[in-house]
């Protein structure tokens, strides 16, 4: 998973460093850093000098020693007595002159941290004690002593609203002291966008700093230079941007380079949302096709015609739905699937194996519910059903302490939790899950990957002991699974099968759909505290600064529900007429299922298709939608009739869904009018001419523009697909013929076209059609004229000058039951030939 791989590559950047901001208290920064010695034993036999780095936090000071058996020393603010620089003419003074620069803290409690370098809770030494700092730069001690004379006096403030005030007002007076360097410039020819001030959200920790936007690059300066001095992103690389929920407030800014990874490259917090969205305006005009980003029910379609696993699928909700990585409050939530875990074998095929997915984790046991639903009649306004929430930061790290320790003892100051409550065992864990009065807590996506190691003790950590003396070490396992390996492969097997596959939208609709909140979420059982849900609060409104915190403590410790996704119960997946019982992660997107009740046209028989054609005078309008501020110039409908697609001389292709009635894309690719559109046979692309001179394809799988094709140098006036085979027809007088080389038309790699025929013509063509053969083409002029070509020869075999103006368009008709007949019209006349 992305928070695995993410923490292993911090650990090879930054491997000879031990501190890290999980160093810090939740919602501390780290301002400053001064080389210095620790001076041990000062003015006695045994006296030394420990080389190191002396850090200045906003509620702490940190010693890092150069030495990895040295613990790193952690002074709380709140614990010091004092903190002075001695005067060199002082009797008392415990510095000499030629040791100036030195800093005296005298304090009731000191933390030493990763001793031997060794990962391991906090020790804690209590007790009045003084500890020497030597500067190695003389000159700055009395900035640095300043600096910890404010910072201490916000720490013994009594309120924690206004310890947070000052301590703000400090780091934005240091902010507006200083800007962006822009020596850190990658080229001395990029041009200045925008510089803001914002901070960078890693997981449970910020770290405050300019960012500063060119023509070329997305840059963030660390106010500290930690992990280092700038961080840089190639505004042409960027391939996502997504706004964020931070904290309830939409301030945050996540940015990727990379189209389907759910590890960002990049997530900012900022301070207003007006430098929030001129950030995001100015990073979406570089990535090509912005317009055409990703919707719930774009992935939606995917999904349902089996385009996308159902573990790609969730993935997409939740990044949506503004979970991610780098946030443990809005980290991805994943299904408890499999129910069995006693059974020496995992049987997919039976229904009992696995967890009723229409029900919350709260409702699975129907005595717990009905404990819980007595108390919540029996509670005031506003009422809740459940205590806790089924995702938060200490569920998240309860999975990941393993591969993730400094996490657990950031959030836990300093301490790992108590053996018998630790991740001991998955049997376990979905017992108390079941039976706990206040464990409703649903999995990560960790579970449904391949990096096992969230499971096994590889750092061997003390974790302590459990009731019974048992050491806790790798995570026990249930006895259908041979290893860890084994277990995640099975539990991705469960996710794909065919039983979930049927049952996930009922799960999607409890976490990211219309029973998520409402009346609906009360009669599912599904009603959680309402400071988790969106809109719960407003935290701009609230004027007491101690209750602000209180609250947004609550709100990041406790857990947050998703951004709502959809708000009509979402549809089944359509499954295929033969399916196993259990599929593989990877679905073809050439075997996407079809609809039991689709047929094909040619499967009907004459004789009724004599009489749906004979029923056409009693067609009547059924409903009528405005969906373009232009004419429309083009439709497609899908095969199954679900979608339509237009075009328009506004510029715009949009897809219209008949099941919901709404308008579900809009795409512009120009700034010029759109002719005409045509979808690919298998439902996949939509291909659109314009007056731009292009041809575009746009994949509906995937909702962004795949292909471009630069062919004629006039508008495209009308585009047909036959048999691999495009045939594009413009104002510049021609008609040509392309081959498209096969293969790949919904990856990432462009397609290559080959000219197999051009069709000259003396003025305009305004449209086209082919036979059934696809031998024969008839084309109509901008002066009336229409030709009949031979497509094979490419030569001319009939001219007809058939109307005084513009054709707009001309059909063969297939049905003609003597020889061969083309319809065209100008405007309102119909010519049979």
């Amino acid at each position: 998973m992305a928070f695995i791989r993410k923490r292993r590559q911090e650990r090879e950047l930054y491997s000879k460093e031990r501190f890290s901001l999980l160093l810090l208290n939740l919602e501390e920064y780290y301002f400053e850093q001064h080389r210095a010695s620790h001076i041990i034993n000062k003015g006695c036999r045994d006296e030394r000098k420990i080389r190191g780095s002396l850090k200045i936090c906003s509620k702490s000071i940190i010693f890092e020693p150069d030495e990895n058996l040295q613990p790193i020393i952690k002074i709380p603010l709140r614990d010091c007595i004092s903190i002075k620089a001695p005067e060199d003419n002082e009797a008392s003074n415990p510095f000499l002159r030629e040791t100036s620069g030195g800093i005296s803290v005298v304090c009731n409690q000191v933390f030493l941290i990763k001793e031997r370098n060794v990962i391991a809770p906090y020790k804690t030494v209590r007790g009045k004690t003084e500890h020497l700092f030597q500067l190695d730069v003389a000159g700055k001690l009395g900035d640095v002593v300043q600096t910890l004379h404010q910072l201490y006096r916000a720490s013994c403030l009594d309120k924690m609203g206004d310890q947070a005030a000052m301590i703000t007002a400090i780091l934005q007076s240091r902010l507006a002291r200083t800007s962006f360097d822009k020596n850190r410039f990658q080229s001395i020819s990029e041009t200045l966008r925008m510089e803001c001030k914002a901070e960078m959200v890693t997981p449970l920790v910020t770290n405050p700093g300019h960012v500063c936007v060119t023509d070329a690059n997305l840059y963030f300066q660390p106010l500290n230079g930690y992990p280092k001095p700038v961080v840089q992103i190639t505004l042409q690389n960027v391939r996502r941007i997504y706004k964020r929920r931070h904290g309830l407030m939409p301030l945050g800014l996540e940015v990727f380079c990379t189209e389907n990874d759910i590890c960002s490259d990049i997530y900012l917090k900022f301070y207003n949302c007006q430098d929030r969205d001129e950030l995001y305006y100015l990073i979406a005009t570089y990535i090509e096709n912005h317009i055409t980003e990703h919707t719930a029910e774009s992935y939606m379609l995917q999904w349902q015609r089996g385009h996308i696993s159902n573990y790609q699928y969730l993935l997409h909700l939740n990044n949506l739905a503004d979970r991610s990585c780098n946030d443990l409050s809005q980290y991805p939530v994943f299904p408890w699937i499999i129910a069995d875990y006693s059974s020496a074998e995992l049987d997919l095929t039976k229904p009992e194996t696995f967890r009723d997915l229409s029900k919350p984790i709260g409702a699975l046991n129907k005595e717990r519910l009905e404990r819980l639903l007595t108390r919540y009649e029996e509670m005031a306004e506003p009422k809740f059903m459940y205590g806790s929430h089924y995702s938060s930061p200490g569920y998240v790290l309860f999975y990941l302490v393993r591969v993730a320790p400094e996490y657990m003892l950031c959030l836990q100051n300093g301490k790992f939790d108590h053996a018998d409550r630790m991740f001991n065992s998955v049997a376990e864990t979905w017992k108390n899950c079941l039976d706990g009065a206040t464990d409703f807590k649903e999995l990560i996506p960790e579970f449904y990957e391949n990096d096992s190691s969230f499971l096994v003790n590889s750092l061997k950590l003390d974790l302590g002991k459990r009731q019974g003396g048992k050491t806790v070490e790798d995570v026990e396992l249930p006895p259908w699974a041979s290893g860890p390996d084994d277990f995640l492969r099975k539990s991705q097997e469960a996710l794909e099968s065919q039983y979930v596959s049927e049952h996930l939208h009922e799960w999607i609709d409890l976490v990211f759909g219309c029973k998520q909140k409402g009346s609906k979420a009360v009669m599912a059982c599904n009603v959680f505290h309402p400071l988790t849900y969106e809109g719960g609060v407003d935290l701009n409104s609230i004027m007491d600064p101690n209750e602000k915190v209180a609250l947004l403590t609550q709100i990041l410790e406790f857990g947050q529900t998703p951004k709502q996704l959809f708000t009509t119960p979402h549809p089944q997946r359509i499954m295929p007429k033969s399916s196993s019982r259990t599929s593989s992660r990877s679905v073809s997107i050439s075997e996407s299922p079809v609809s039991p009740n689709e047929e094909s046209f040619e499967d009907l028989t004459e004789e009724s298709i004599t009489l749906a054609w004979n029923n056409i005078s009693k067609l009547k309008q059924d409903e009528q939608y405005k969906i373009h501020k232009e004419a429309i110039t083009g439709i497609a409908v899908t095969c199954n009739g679900s979608s339509v697609f237009t075009t328009s001389q506004d510029s715009t292709l949009k897809m219209f869904s008949k099941e919901s009635k709404t308008l579900q894309r809009s795409v512009s690719f120009s700034n010029m009018a759109l002719s005409s559109c045509i979808i690919l046979p298998g439902d996949t692309t939509v291909i659109s001419s314009s007056w731009d001179n292009n041809i575009y394809f746009y994949s509906i799988a995937f909702g962004r523009r795949q292909d471009i094709l630069m062919g004629h140098d006039d508008a495209v006036s009308k585009i047909c697909w036959r048999d691999g085979c495009l045939y594009s027809a413009s104002w510049d007088s021609t008609v040509k013929v392309w081959k498209c080389v096969p293969g790949e038309t919904l990856s990432n790699k462009r397609n290559c076209f080959e000219l197999l025929a051009e069709l000259e013509h003396d003025v305009s063509v305004n449209t086209i059609d082919l036979t059934a053969s696809n031998t024969i083409l008839a084309s109509g002029t901008k002066e009336g004229t229409i030709s009949v070509w031979d497509v094979t020869t490419a030569t001319v075999l009939h001219q007809l000058p058939c109307h005084s103006g513009t054709v707009f368009d001309a059909a063969f008709s297939h049905g003609a039951s003597d020889g061969m007949e083309i319809l065209s019209c100008q405007e309102v006349s119909l010519v049979n030939c």
